[in-house]
């Protein structure tokens, strides 16, 4: 890949330094360890095909300039069911720090404005209703489950993982999540 190709996302407020090519630490998902840190982000609604474009390119310009204090990270993302957005990063030479991770939430903000969609409230349950993955505001979860719209066997996302080896676990029954205590024991 040509350095002159690649549009670093600088985070707001902060000076820019030139990448070199071996910072340059975006890699495909299935490459990155197990053990990498992840952070899930469900959209509110599923992406057009011309939206997961615009979606990927923006995630894979935002990985190729992610860093730790100037220093690159083996980074990554995955877009799941055209709804799920996983950012990973492989913390086993640098941990995310805080600015790192703004950073991220940043780049997933401005991915927001620019598809018009929820991403980054962290206020919100994603469950799967027949093949369809629907996204309500927590507030409002137990009355979901009051009218059997979220029953006991619904898959939900869980938001307890966090690794790449966790996302075998990313749909768990809502029995199984903090929404148990709205079920009858």
């Amino acid at each position: 890949m040509e350095i002159e190709s690649i549009r670093p996302f600088l985070p707001l407020g902060r000076k820019g330094f030139s990448l070199s090519k071996n910072q340059i630490m975006y890699v495909a998902f299935q490459n990155l360890s197990e053990s990498s840190r992840i952070w899930v982000y469900q959209a509110d609604r599923k992406l057009s095909e011309k939206e997961l474009e615009l979606a990927k390119s923006e995630l894979k310009t935002f990985c190729e300039g992610w860093n730790v204090h100037g220093n690159g990270i083996l980074t990554s993302f995955e877009i799941l069911e055209d709804q799920v957005i996983v950012l990973a990063a492989d913390e086993s030479r640098s941990a995310t720090s805080g600015c790192s991770i703004d950073s991220s939430v940043r780049a997933l903000q401005k991915l927001e404005n620019l598809l018009q969609i929820n991403l980054t409230d962290r206020g919100k349950v994603a469950f799967k209703s027949a093949s369809t993955i629907q996204v309500a505001p927590a507030l409002g979860i137990k009355s979901k489950v009051q009218e059997g719209e979220i029953e006991a066997d619904t898959w939900v996302i869980n938001p307890l993982i966090q690794t790449k080896a966790d996302l075998e676990n990313l749909w768990i029954p809502a029995s199984k999540s903090w929404l148990n205590k709205y079920f009858p024991n």
